[in-house]
């Protein structure tokens, strides 16, 4: 069996902050129950305990939110001890934790220094930029509390890379992200394109991501990546990262450019389980781990079918040149538009101006950095 990730929202989607454009408080919206508060002793020592008797040799458990932090120091302090009391023999398990950093302490940072938590903390640029999306309740901006978060994790060692989200705003500014970045030694990013909401034609948000405005981010930001691996330093977006894997002749780890959807193990405050963090709606809940075993759920007639459809192709994407490295894209980002009877990936002009763009360019820093790996010839 292939490792098991494990996607925990011990707070469900409770939050500290209040970003207009977080797609978790829109999914939330479209269920019964917006928010399962936070998770008891009892469900998380359900969850563990069944996931390590599952798993192989090795687990990944991620938290997230919402914002996962609201469940307390103590909380992750008990997901440690219930690991050491579930894990069997030589079996790897390894913890990461998604958070906007905004009510961390040094008691935090040396926690997760201690127990090798992988951090992501949202970070979305210099001030002016943060600060416009992400807000407290109050409306007031979080810059500066999430970089004294940036400190407290630096100064106690604690592993970590920055989260972006790309906006209409931030998509025009890309180069100002980059530098802010560059100079606070903020060297492993993921920028990860901003969400319309669910059932609502898209691009009517302030906050819209548009193809032509996402196709021209990807263009600026791979330029100053370029530029910076070419001349010997070492930058990791996770995007390009993956691209280059393909280039490699190998899988990329991001579920979103597999070509196809997986049971992604998505765990609710409750014990409820679903496929896809962009998916935890009622219609695709799969079972709850109070109740069912990890292998009924895994044999939840809803997993194939979720997978499933992740499967049909638009018929542009069967000719297409770019289709190797594009593979579809997020089932997210996938739309039935009149007249077809497959999706399309609302990003496809975007992909296809990046690729055109890009693609020599990859080629020289896979023989720059990656000599030892021949890439696929395009």
């Amino acid at each position: 069996m292939p490792p098991l990730n494990l996607l925990i929202k011990p707070a469900s989607s409770g939050c500290n902050m209040s970003c207009d454009y977080c797609f978790y408080v829109d999914e939330a919206r479209h269920r019964k129950t917006a928010s399962y508060g936070i998770m008891t002793s009892e469900t998380l020592e359900a969850v563990i305990s069944k996931a390590l008797a599952f798993a192989d040799h090795h687990c990944v458990i991620g938290f997230q939110g919402g914002e996962p932090t609201l469940a307390g120091l103590e909380f992750f302090r008990y997901v440690v001890a219930l690991q050491h009391k579930y894990r069997k023999p030589g079996q790897i398990v390894e913890n990461a934790i998604q958070t906007n950093g905004y009510a961390f302490n040094a008691e935090w940072a040396e926690f997760l220094a201690d127990n090798n938590f992988l951090v992501g903390l949202s970070l979305d640029g210099p001030k002016d930029i943060h600060d416009r999306y992400r807000v407290d309740h109050g409306g007031k901006g979080t810059f500066r509390q999430v970089l004294r978060t940036v400190e407290l994790l630096r100064g106690h060692k604690v592993e970590f890379n920055v989260l972006t989200v790309v906006t209409a705003q931030t998509a025009k500014k890309t180069d100002a992200i980059y530098g802010f970045f560059k100079k606070n030694k903020l060297d492993y990013q993921q920028y990860i394109p901003c969400l319309d909401p669910l059932e609502e034609e898209r691009g009517r948000q302030t906050y819209s991501l548009t193809p032509e405005l996402y196709g021209g981010f990807l263009k600026a930001l791979f330029q100053q990546w370029y530029l910076d691996r070419m001349n010997g330093r070492f930058v990791y977006i996770r995007y390009f990262e993956n691209l280059m894997s393909i280039l490699a002749g190998k899988y990329p780890e991001s579920c979103g450019m597999l070509g196809r959807c997986a049971n992604q193990w998505i765990v609710e405050a409750d014990g409820s389980v679903y496929p896809c963090d962009f998916s935890v709606l009622d219609q695709w809940r799969l079972g709850n781990l109070m109740t069912d075993s990890m292998e009924n759920i895994a044999a939840n007639s809803r997993v194939s079918e979720f997978i499933g459809e992740s499967l049909a192709i638009h018929g542009d994407c069967k000719n297409c040149e770019w289709a190797t490295f594009c593979r579809g894209g997020c089932r997210r980002e996938r739309e039935i538009l009149p007249g077809d009877t497959a999706p399309k990936n609302y990003f496809c002009e975007a992909y296809k101006t990046f690729f055109a763009y890009s693609m020599p360019k990859f080629r020289q820093v896979m023989n720059r950095w990656y000599s030892g790996q021949a890439p696929k010839e395009f």
